[in-house]
This record gives structure tokens, C-alpha cells and sequence, in this order.
């Protein structure tokens, strides 16, 4: 995710908000819990010390955004082929 869309890994665990770290930030929330069987708490606990019910609301938004969104989707399958290219 964060080759993608140039974001330093500090970055993205770090506490800043700016839409272009959040955004990938909820994605990497939203891949976590759709190729693994990680808990919100470990997912969590992975990025950076967030509280599961951030981790939640990530997954939550992304979800949301993917029934409208073809671009996104796009990305999730790019992302995801990217990761495990089977």
C-alpha cells in the first residue's frame, strides 16, 4: 500500500490525518481483514497502536466506498494481486 501510493511507512502508522495518508491507511486497515484472519486488535496493534474501533471504521468506510467507487475497487484488486500474485 505504501509503495502504491508513495506514503512512507511512518507515515502511515504516524498520527497525522492528511487524505492522502488516510486514505491508504483505511486501505491497508480494509486488506488486512479481508486476506487475513488478524483480529482488529492485532491489525490494530500493526498499524501503528490504533484502537479497534478505528481499525473498524477503516474497514467500514472502505467497504462503503467500494460499492460506488470502480476506481477503488480497481485499486483493492491491483492491491491485492500485488500482494499475493497467484
Amino acid at each position: 500500500v505504501c509503495k502504491y501510493y508513495g506514503v512512507k511507512k511512518e507515515k502511515l502508522l504516524g498520527n497525522g490525518r492528511p487524505k492522502r495518508i488516510v486514505i491508504p491507511r483505511q486501505i491497508a486497515m480494509y486488506l488486512c481483514r479481508n486476506m487475513t484472519d488478524t483480529g482488529l486488535q492485532n491489525i490494530g496493534k500493526s498499524l501503528g497502536g490504533r484502537d479497534h474501533t478505528t481499525i473498524l471504521h477503516g474497514i467500514d468506510k472502505i467497504t462503503a466506498d467500494l460499492e460506488g467507487n470502480p476506481t477503488l475497487q480497481n485499486t483493492i484488486d491491483i492491491l491485492k494481486k500485488k500482494i499475493n500474485p497467484q
